[in-house]
C-alpha cells in the first residue's frame, strides 16, 4: 500500500512540474523568480516605479529576477503582430529605465508578450537615448497650448479619452 501511495505521489509531482512549466511558457515569463507584478492574477503590487529627475513612473506587468539580472515583462492582449509595436517598445524601454533608476540594476533586455508569441527587446544605450528624446518631446508638447491630431483614424478618435472635448475629432 505504501509503495502504491509513493508511486501516486511521484506521478502527481511530475504532473504538477510539467503543468507549471507549460503555464510559465504560456505566460511569456522567462525562467526566474517573479519579484514584482501588476496583474490581477498574481496580486498587483501597490509600488510604482518612479524617477523624480525625469518625472517618469510606471508599473510593469512583471519583473523577473534571473541570476544577477532583472527583466521587465509586459503582456499585451489582442492581435499578435509580426514585430512589436513602437509604442510597446518605448513602454518597455521606460520600464527598463525605471528598473535601473529605482533598483540600481540595468536590465540587458525586456520582453513583450503577445498571446503565444514573445519578443525580446535589447535595452541598448541607443534605445535609452531614443526614450529620453521622446520623453523630452512629450514634455515640450505638454507646454503647448494646442496640438494637432496626429492621425486620420476615426476608430482611434472614438476610443480616445479626449473625444468629448476635442475640436479635431474625426
Amino acid at each position: 500500500m505504501q509503495l502504491l501511495l509513493s508511486i501516486l505521489l511521484l506521478i502527481l509531482a511530475v504532473f504538477f512540474l510539467l503543468r507549471s512549466v507549460t503555464l510559465q511558457k504560456e505566460s511569456g515569463l522567462p525562467a526566474g523568480k517573479v519579484i514584482y507584478t501588476d496583474t490581477k492574477e498574481w496580486g498587483a503590487s501597490d509600488e510604482v516605479l518612479y524617477d523624480p529627475s525625469l518625472g517618469l513612473s510606471g508599473k510593469p506587468d512583471y519583473l523577473i529576477r534571473k541570476d544577477e539580472e532583472i527583466i521587465p515583462v509586459e503582456v499585451k492582449t489582442g492581435r499578435v503582430p509580426n514585430a512589436p509595436y513602437d509604442s510597446h517598445i518605448f513602454q518597455l524601454a521606460a520600464y527598463c529605465y525605471l528598473v535601473e533608476k529605482t533598483i540600481g540594476m540595468r536590465p540587458p533586455h525586456g520582453i513583450i508578450h503577445y498571446g503565444k508569441r514573445s519578443f525580446t527587446v535589447a535595452y541598448t544605450k541607443k534605445l535609452e537615448s531614443a526614450l529620453l528624446d521622446l520623453v523630452g518631446e512629450i514634455r515640450i508638447s505638454d507646454r503647448k497650448k494646442s496640438l494637432n491630431r496626429s492621425h486620420d483614424q476615426a476608430r482611434r478618435c472614438a476610443g480616445c479619452g479626449f473625444s468629448g472635448i476635442c475640436d479635431q475629432k474625426i
